[in-house]
């Protein structure tokens, strides 16, 4: 079975305040990579075990999770992730869906108390939720994860602020 720590030591493999430039770049080879080394960790994506794994391997009060929190921000102040904006969300994909990844993306948004567009994700959604602001929440949850199964639609809602 992946462990939180065999995830965490391949995303950050150049240590924890090191971007792997392959993140971020289409490549067939690593693509594979990421399908042999996780297919356990796809599959509770959608069996349902996902989001509980999450909260428990690698959860919001914890070192990882502070360390994906900063790159993301680090990201941002850059200025090459969230570049985009409409109706007042930021956003940018940072990973494109793939076959490596379920059609899985990997998706950067911000938003401040406010109702987002309705939509459907037909492999699920995964959110690692970051507030920026102490009590934001989003559908309802606070900081950590949250799993939606395959299928799932909804109008992503951000209150209590950023």
């Amino acid at each position: 079975m992946t462990t939180a720590d065999d995830i965490l030591r391949f995303w950050f493999a150049e240590g924890p305040d090191v971007y792997r430039t392959c993140w971020f770049r289409r490549s067939d080879a690593y693509d594979a990579e990421i399908r042999d080394r996780f297919a356990t960790a796809q599959q509770q994506a959608h069996d349902g075990a996902l989001d509980a794994w999450l909260n428990a391997e690698i959860p919001a009060d914890g070192s990882e999770f502070q360390r994906i929190f900063e790159a993301c921000q680090a990201g941002i102040a850059a200025g090459w992730m969230c570049n985009r904006e409409a109706g007042g969300i930021k956003f940018s994909r940072v990973i494109k869906p793939g076959d490596a990844i379920h059609g899985f993306s990997v998706d950067v948004v911000v938003m401040d108390s406010l109702k987002g567009p309705h939509h459907r994700h037909p492999n699920g959604e995964i959110d690692m939720i970051m507030p920026l602001d102490a009590g934001a929440q989003f559908d309802g949850r606070g900081k950590g994860w949250l799993v939606y199964p395959a299928g799932h639609a909804h109008h992503p809602t951000v209150t209590g602020g950023k």
